[in-house]
């Protein structure tokens, strides 16, 4: 496999200098629909992602992580909590705090602090880190507990990164990285032994939305804790979503958000390029940990999934614009090239140039020895 390069042009098109605009219609931004933080705490890690893997384009990538991080910055309540959708006119609009906004800011938090180089970059992170740890016990759905499990465990697997202030006991006391890592995992393996049953390997009734962080989740608590239990969860949940997942032609077929799967059945429409991007970063996780050679071919079919080896046999990524189209229907793509959509097409080219990376380095290690 050869590693492969992307664009920025539809991320700098779809930003602002207030952030990632949403939506777009065709290729352009769709101004009156504003912003969320979802989707800016997603290109902070896509920029923090593709500043590893393209140096060449390491200063455009920051350029554009410096108003992705801003904005989270600016999104953050004084309790911690994060705010996440915003009018154009930077008008906060009313909503229910959400667990999943809340986990998935604090993992591209973490992102931003293991991944960036300069400290005066990092302080943002840190101090996000920091504001929001008061929040984790309130936490109350998996995805949440997913997200924020990662951004912990991944903190603790790198015992050598050191915070901007203080020590490095003490950002993990401020934390509670560790007793946090312990909890959140035993809260996920408890949903996952309330629902898992015979034929059914998984956390919840049905399959729905984001399904891959869950399995992506454990694969890295794992890493810290060493919990066996902990790995087992991992693979079998991510065994069953491969296989919800898998067409009968053996191509990718993302879960259809009309109604979801389900032991019995899987909807086929609509299907979402997030859900892709999800069972890639599963993969991609699993593969660094077993080194089983179908995770990594299952994060190959992923990235063919937005080349054309899908239910449409049809391209939905652009790879001179960086876009890609908001999902897949019964006829045909929708044309829209919104903030999801696109940065699920860019994590999960990222995905495949790190899994690609991992090979040949698990390679020269085997003949080295």
């Amino acid at each position: 496999m050869e590693t492969s390069k992307v664009s920025v042009r539809h991320l700098r098109r779809m930003t602002d200098d207030t952030g990632l605009l949403e939506h777009a219609l065709g290729l352009l931004p769709r101004r009156k629909e504003g912003y969320t933080t979802d989707d800016n705490a997603r290109a902070l890690w896509t920029c923090v992602e593709w500043m590893k893997l393209s140096p060449d384009m390491a200063g455009e990538w920051l350029e554009l992580a410096d108003t992705y991080l801003a904005f989270l910055l600016w999104m953050q309540r004084e309790d911690g909590s994060f705010h996440n959708n915003v009018a154009y006119d930077r008008r906060l609009e009313q909503e229910e705090p959400s667990d999943d906004c809340f986990g998935r800011t604090v993992w591209a938090a973490a992102c931003a602090w293991l991944g960036l180089a300069d400290d005066d970059r990092r302080m943002a992170a840190e101090s996000l880190l920091i504001r929001s740890a008061q929040q984790v016990e309130n936490l109350k759905y998996p995805r949440g507990w997913a997200y924020t499990l990662a951004a912990y465990s991944a903190i603790l697997r790198d015992p050598l990164r050191q915070p901007v202030q203080g020590s490095r006991p003490d950002i993990e006391q401020r934390l509670q990285l560790r007793e946090r890592v312990e909890w959140l995992e035993k809260k996920l393996l408890e949903q996952y032994k309330r629902h898992a049953a015979q034929g059914w390997r998984w956390f919840e009734s049905s399959m729905t939305y984001g399904n891959g962080v869950l399995p992506w989740s454990l694969f890295l608590s794992y890493q810290v804790t060493g919990s066996e239990e902990a790995r087992q969860a991992a693979r079998e949940s991510l065994d069953m979503l491969r296989k919800v997942m898998t067409s009968p032609e053996g191509r990718v077929r993302p879960v259809g958000n009309e109604a979801w799967a389900s032991a019995d059945h899987t909807s086929q429409w609509d299907q979402q390029p997030l859900e892709v991007m999800k069972l890639a970063l599963a993969c991609r996780e699993a593969y660094l940990v077993e080194w089983k050679n179908e995770d990594a071919d299952m994060v190959k079919r992923c990235r063919e999934w937005f080349h054309g080896s899908n239910d449409c046999s049809v391209r939905i990524a652009d790879i001179h614009e960086g876009s890609c189209c908001d999902g897949l229907t019964r006829s045909g793509p929708n044309r829209n090239r919104g903030a999801e959509s696109t940065l699920s097409y860019l994590l999960t080219e990222a995905f495949y140039n790190e899994t690609i990376l991992l090979g040949r380095e698990r390679e020269a290690q085997v003949y080295s020895r």
